[in-house]
């Protein structure tokens, strides 16, 4: 899995967001796409086995660590799946004719080399080939595909090549498809700013002029507006967007919404029988499903299912107390802040214990009045971790904030002087004080054992002082991740970020019958297996094969969802 909060992937990572923050905007790729790379109005399979039942896939949020992307991969490459509901009834469901990505298919930024070692890979151990008539793959790009400007998505989605025995048919990074008995799927761009551009909202028109009035729409999204508009949450930009969509261009025939982004699966519904699924469980860390919370949502949905459900997604986000177990080397920033802190405040306190902690403290205080860049160091500090603190705070942020912030202060000098203490008082170095000693930093001095244990001393309590940091930082952040997403549901991101559960994946199998009614069968993956054998099979079956007595089987999260077509009259 991708550690995100190893030192240099939070680099990489926040440099990514950066670039993509200041120039993606100005280098819209959509535009140049409209311009130069032509697409029908739709592609058309609604002729496809009439008679018979119409299989397609969809997953979101594929091609993080190998055991749960290629876990996903193998079961959406299998002919047929027979997978048992809570209720314990059998259901045979079939391969799809079509694989729909719905978006963030490589984490944690496109590229050619991570598209291959992360998606293609995976994907192309599940399944090589596959008979005529060969399975199409379309696709919708998410913020993560973005990153590069979209250049690694549009080679490898737009270019009319084979991946993992499916071809890919799509020359622009949205689309439409016709399916049997007036089903439609709509997959849509939406860039890095929630924005469905220009050219993208004519494509659609021109798509809504091939549609009869009682035409039902399958709406792909690359994030979930509803719940990112629920709550606390202002109207965002893409839930008008959406709803321009919906009201203005295809006319209310849009019964069912599907969005990836956030990596769980929640289902809402209306009155009326439509449906919002979030299904973003192709493979990458998982997300928790109490934040952010949504129970009922601004036009009258209601939340159906979670997968994982909310109490035991509370119970994972407890592990944040154990930060430094899931991201170890995250100790490697906490332990270095700790020891600047501490450098720019450096006094003699070693040889005071916890009766004299106001002589320590005013020490510490004249140390900050006398070196200006303490002060600034603590205050940037403060500052940055009021900055990190999550907007659903809302008008708590700075509280919030400026706690965590104090915290980490606090923990600083307590791990400095401990560390101090445990050198000069506990190992006796540089106790005894010659007559007349020579400075050799502020607040050190020359001892009687001489200057090597002068260095020995300061140098132990600087090491001291950063494995403290290494070790207790990490648990006042885990802290604070815990009890903002359990307590005030914030931060929801960043406290998944830092487990990496390969759990608790998804995908949804969706059937069109013949009657015309589409049925969604959602698959869950409660735990993916951790070990695997080499089956040595054709490149028509899978590669590898479970072979962990802990892995869980397929199931369904939730009963079979029946959404029923449009009448005529409505």
């Amino acid at each position: 899995m991708v550690r995100w909060l190893h030192p240099s992937m939070l680099i990489r990572t926040g440099m990514d967001a950066l670039v993509a923050a200041v120039f993606g905007a100005r280098a819209d790729h959509r535009l140049v796409e409209a311009v130069v790379r032509p697409q029908p109005p739709y592609f058309d399979y609604s002729e496809e086995s009439p008679g018979e039942d119409f299989w397609l896939d969809y997953v979101s949020d594929t091609g993080d660590g190998w055991n749960p992307t290629y876990a996903v991969a193998r079961l959406l490459a299998l002919p047929s799946l027979e997978v048992k509901d809570p209720t314990g009834q059998a259901h045979a469901i079939e391969r799809g004719r079509i694989l729909v990505f719905g978006g963030d298919q490589v984490y944690p930024g496109a590229s050619r080399d991570t598209y291959e070692e992360r998606l293609v890979q995976p994907y192309e151990e599940a399944l090589g080939r596959t008979p005529e008539p060969s399975p199409d793959l379309f696709a919708i790009p998410g913020n993560h595909d973005w990153y590069d400007g979209l250049s690694a998505f549009m080679r490898l989605f737009c270019a009319n090549r084979w991946l993992a025995g499916r071809r890919t048919r799509q020359s622009r990074s949205y689309f439409a498809l016709k399916l049997p008995q007036g089903w439609w799927l709509v997959g849509t761009d939406v860039q890095l700013d929630s924005d469905i551009d220009v050219p993208q909202v004519e494509y659609f028109r021109q798509v809504a002029e091939h549609m009869k009035p009682e035409d039902r729409i399958i709406l792909c999204n690359a994030e979930p507006a509803w719940v990112m508009a629920s709550a606390k949450r202002r109207r965002g930009y893409l839930e008008n967007n959406l709803d321009y969509l919906q009201e203005k261009v295809f006319g209310r025939r849009i019964s069912l919404f599907l969005a990836g982004d956030l990596h769980h699966y929640r289902r809402h519904e209306d009155p009326e029988g439509k449906h919002k699924i979030i299904a973003g469980g192709g493979g990458a860390f998982l997300h928790p499903t109490h934040a952010p919370a949504a129970r009922r949502l601004r036009d009258r949905y209601a939340l159906k299912k979670s997968f994982p459900d909310e109490k035991t997604s509370r119970k994972l986000a407890r592990q944040n107390l154990m930060l430094i177990r899931h991201s170890p080397l995250f100790g490697l920033m906490t332990g270095a802040l700790y020891l600047l802190l501490a450098l720019a405040t450096y006094t003699e306190i070693g040889s005071y214990g916890l009766a004299e902690f106001p002589q320590v403290l005013s020490a510490v205080a004249s140390s900050v009045v006398t070196r200006p860049w303490s002060l600034v160091l603590g205050l940037s500090t403060l500052g940055g971790l009021v900055g990190f603190a999550d907007k659903d705070f809302g008008r708590w942020r700075w509280l919030a904030g400026g706690l965590h912030g104090m915290a980490h202060i606090t923990a600083a000098f307590l791990v400095a002087w401990g560390g101090m203490y445990f050198t000069a008082s506990v190992l006796g170095i540089c106790q005894e004080i010659l007559p007349g000693n020579t400075i050799l930093v502020p607040g050190a001095t020359l001892c009687a054992a001489g200057w090597k244990h002068v260095w020995a001393k300061f140098f132990l309590g600087a090491f001291f002082t950063f494995l403290g940091g290494f070790l207790v930082g990490p648990f006042i952040m885990g802290l604070y991740l815990m009890v903002s997403v359990n307590g005030f549901k914030a931060h929801s991101n960043e406290a998944f970020i830092s487990l990496a559960i390969a759990d608790f994946k998804n995908f949804l199998r969706l059937r069109i019958d013949k009657d015309g009614e589409l049925t969604v069968f959602p698959v869950g993956l409660k735990r993916v297996p951790r070990q695997w054998k080499e089956t040595h099979a054709s490149p028509y079956a899978p590669a590898y094969e479970p072979d962990d007595p802990k892995a869980t089987p397929p199931e369904l999260i939730e009963p079979p969802i029946r959404v029923r077509p449009r009448s005529p009259r409505s």
